[in-house]
């Protein structure tokens, strides 16, 4: 079954059988980590202690394919995400061919190609589409009827409704990028009754896109003070939640010191071992830059403490918030 990118790649209901075989093309990464996510939910449906590996596939040969692939004695699900089929060779294509033809049960085999590549890689998506794969479609949305589209079931899938100047505003105060989008689409909905019109979008951008806390957290991980607390003045006087600034700086040093702990290697490869998406590693890699082990030490606690301070533990969370920014910021100053 061939979906629609943003709707079969983010689909919240998946089967209760998961799919033995999935293949994902295109080159818009949000897009076929969701088809990823939605992959990995259908299994621990079927099986909650489903585990996840991924996989470059020019790091695979074709008997430590079958190996991965192989039944397990004790039937436990896995979801095994291959990813870069575009770069196959000849040899790793034609195995992953062949197991095609019989996957094994409880084993959802996921494909991922960015829909260029060399033969062996093109040849091996149409063995997987004679061999009954479901196809979602992640191509880049570039067109802005797409992009539109794209606002639309964002702010559907979180439970409001949008209109169409109400799009158009949120496009342009955020711009083209799908991650910004979809996050400022739920962030919308989170903070209206769900009703979204050209004037909430002003009300909450004011034309800016640096109103999440995610915005504070990147400045501040990378040691921009002056425009972390220009972004955290922003978010406070737009009413973006305390708690929702302090999780994403949480979030922001906890994952570049879970980076930074395993070295500099190939993001894709870190992917799969630390449980996130590659653009998300490949952003802490160069966030990471700056930072010592003691610094990143130090700043972990300050997170923790800040934590219990929004939510109620210091008098003035405003304060705590914009305290908590600056130490961070000295802490990767003093690393």
């Amino acid at each position: 079954m061939v979906g629609v990118a943003w709707q079969d790649a983010g689909v919240s209901s998946p089967s209760v059988t998961p799919d033995p075989l999935h293949l994902v093309l295109g080159e818009e990464e949000l897009l076929a980590e969701r088809a990823v996510r939605a992959a990995l939910e259908a299994a621990r449906l079927a099986d909650p202690s489903a585990e996840l590996r991924r996989v470059r596939i020019t790091e695979l040969a074709p008997p430590e394919l079958v190996e991965m692939l192989s039944p397990s004695l004790f039937a436990e699900g896995r979801v095994i995400v291959l990813e870069a089929v575009q770069e196959a060779g000849k040899d790793i294509a034609e195995a992953v061919a062949a197991y095609a033809k019989q996957p094994a049960e409880g084993v959802s085999l996921v494909v991922l190609h960015n829909g260029g590549g060399r033969k062996p890689g093109k040849d091996l998506v149409e063995a997987l589409r004679r061999a009954g794969a479901r196809v979602t479609q992640c191509s880049k949305i570039t067109r802005p009827a797409e992009r539109d589209a794209f606002v639309k079931e964002e702010v559907r899938r979180a439970g409001g409704r949008i209109d169409a100047a109400g799009v158009a505003a949120l496009v342009e105060a955020v711009g083209s990028d799908l991650r910004e989008l979809a996050a400022a689409a739920s962030q919308l909905v989170a903070d209206t009754d769900g009703r979204i019109d050209e004037a909430a979008v002003r009300r909450y951008h004011r034309g800016r896109a640096e109103v999440t806390g995610f915005a504070v957290a990147e400045k501040a991980v990378t040691g921009d003070r002056a425009g972390a607390l220009e972004a955290l003045r922003w978010a406070m006087h737009l009413g973006v939640a305390h708690v929702l600034v302090a999780d994403a700086l949480a979030d922001a040093v906890r994952t570049v010191a879970r980076v930074a702990a395993v070295g500099r290697a190939d993001p894709v490869r870190l992917a799969g071992e630390l449980g996130m998406p590659p653009w998300k590693v490949k952003k802490a890699q160069a966030q990471s830059r700056g930072w010592t082990p003691e610094g990143l030490a130090i700043a972990m606690g300050l997170v923790a403490d800040l934590n219990a301070d929004v939510k109620g533990a210091a008098a003035d969370a405003d304060y705590a918030l914009e305290r908590a920014v600056m130490r961070v910021i000295d802490a990767r100053q003093r690393s």
